[in-house]
């Protein structure tokens, strides 16, 4: 069967307030060949930072071709925060060669792309880039941290009609960037395919949780007490999978892991405000012995009883191996023909 023709892409990158990370992430895509995959779905870069081979006049007049129409611009990406300071004059980052502060240029260039997108939460919420007393003044494209304004403002829309597109993640996975373009490509992206906070719902819908390969050790609430064991990190180590929107667990990194996989906390870098939790983040705040970041949707009364519930029949294996660096009692074998 013959899939739908791609409508083709115009792709202008930018990078702003942040590490470039998004990008380091991007070039990492489980593609046999990135660009010829995005190119066989006619997405085309007119420029990227990192990409590309255009370097001064030649980027400022890509830019300007865009502005007057010359060339169409179909996906401004914007990769990293957004510099507002000092005073709202965004002098803290010019593009290089312009004299211009950064923000009028995204400012104008937002103004005529048919899509925008935040790729990374530098782009999307402010991010790193805009934790503590935040003096460069940094915000995202159209959220400053889970609030609704930023550069843009609430009521900023592209030529689709759409609000900024969130592709948050700190860095973003990969293939988040790449499916989402190829979206856009070929027609296939509205605002129905958008979370609350602007993000895919294609990963967004999902939990980090999700397939997490310590979800046994949730379940009967075996956890982990420091860095090197096996058990569930909730209770003591400071992870966040239950509450962090993103496929992490279920769309693999390289193919190959995620943070927890690797034995790190979920630190919940797709939301609003992750930089700044309050507390270490290897550290999970309690009050009373309760977590005070419970599972989403569930109720603060349903966690003490099944956690209580579950500690009282974790098996023995459950509860030594979660406090090991390696398995020490395996599953008993049962004979497992049906009657």
């Amino acid at each position: 069967m013959i899939g739908p023709k791609p409508e083709g892409i115009n792709v202008l990158w930018l990078q702003s307030g942040g590490c470039g990370g998004c990008t380091m992430s991007l070039l990492c895509a489980d593609s046999c060949n990135l660009f010829e995959m995005l190119s066989s779905a006619g997405v085309r870069f007119l420029w990227h930072p990192s990409l590309s081979e255009e370097t001064g006049v030649e980027v400022t007049r890509v830019m300007e071709r865009c502005l007057s129409g010359q060339v169409t611009l179909d996906a401004l990406c914007v990769e990293g925060s957004l510099l507002r300071g000092p005073n709202g004059t965004g002098r803290f980052h010019l593009l290089a060669g312009t004299g211009r502060p950064m923000i009028q240029w995204v400012r104008e260039l937002a103004s005529v792309a048919r899509y925008t997108v935040a790729v990374g939460t530098c782009a999307a919420y402010g991010g790193v880039t805009a934790a503590g007393g935040n003096p460069t003044d940094a915000c995202g494209l159209q959220y400053e941290g889970d609030e609704p304004g930023g550069l843009l403002g609430v009521e900023y829309r592209s030529r689709s009609g759409l609000p900024v597109i969130n592709i948050a993640g700190c860095p973003t996975h990969p293939n988040w960037v790449v499916e989402t373009l190829m979206c856009l490509a070929f027609g296939l992206f509205s605002e129905r395919d958008m979370d609350a906070l602007g993000r895919p719902r294609f990963y967004a819908d999902h939990l980090v949780h999700h397939g997490c390969t310590r979800n046994e050790y949730y379940e009967f609430k075996a956890s982990a007490e420091k860095p090197s064991d096996l058990g569930c990190m909730m209770e003591n180590m400071g992870c966040k999978g239950t509450q962090a929107h993103a496929d992490c667990n279920i769309r693999l990194w390289n193919g190959e892991g995620s943070c927890t996989r690797g034995g790190y906390a979920c630190i919940s870098c797709t939301e609003p405000g992750f930089e700044e939790p309050g507390h270490p983040f290897a550290q999970t705040p309690k009050i009373a012995g309760i977590p005070v970041g419970l599972p989403t949707d569930m109720p603060k009364a349903w966690f003490v009883a099944l956690a209580s519930l579950s500690k009282s029949a974790t098996p023995r294996r459950v509860r030594e191996n979660a406090v090991s660096d390696h398995q020490v009692i395996t599953p008993a074998i049962r004979k497992t023909r049906l009657r």
